[in-house]
């Protein structure tokens, strides 16, 4: 059974940085289609980037130019860096995998089948 476990989250400065990791257990993830997504209190989970197993990125409009995700497939792991950090982005960051059908560029919670429980980011003075 696959299984995802994120790290990285904390308190952080406006403007400053984290990079959060995402671990995920089995021989297939160079196959799934992994994504961030976050929740902030009161709010519904919204997509934040997503990173194909080709290695094609996207990104909500509020993730453009301060966010960047990647994977390394010899690691089963997936990174969100995130730069220029707001209070805005507070919230729990999760991380969801799916199987890459290759054909349709999945960006809604809908679409994917296995979390992880989440890493917590503050962003405060």
């Amino acid at each position: 059974q696959v299984q995802l476990q994120e790290s990285g989250g904390g308190l952080v400065q406006p403007g400053g940085s984290l990079r959060l990791s995402c671990n995920c257990s089995g021989r297939t993830f160079s196959t799934y289609v992994m994504a961030w997504f976050r929740q902030a209190p009161g709010k519904g989970r919204e997509f934040v980037a997503v990173i194909t197993s080709s290695g094609y990125t996207d990104y909500a409009e509020s993730a453009k130019g301060r966010f960047a995700i990647s994977r390394d497939n010899a690691q089963n792991t997936v990174y969100l860096q995130m730069d220029r950090l707001k209070p805005d982005d507070t919230a729990v960051y999760y991380c969801a995998a799916a199987v890459d059908s290759g054909i349709v560029l999945i960006i809604t919670p809908g679409g994917y089948d296995i979390w992880g429980q989440g890493t917590q980011v503050t962003v405060s003075s």
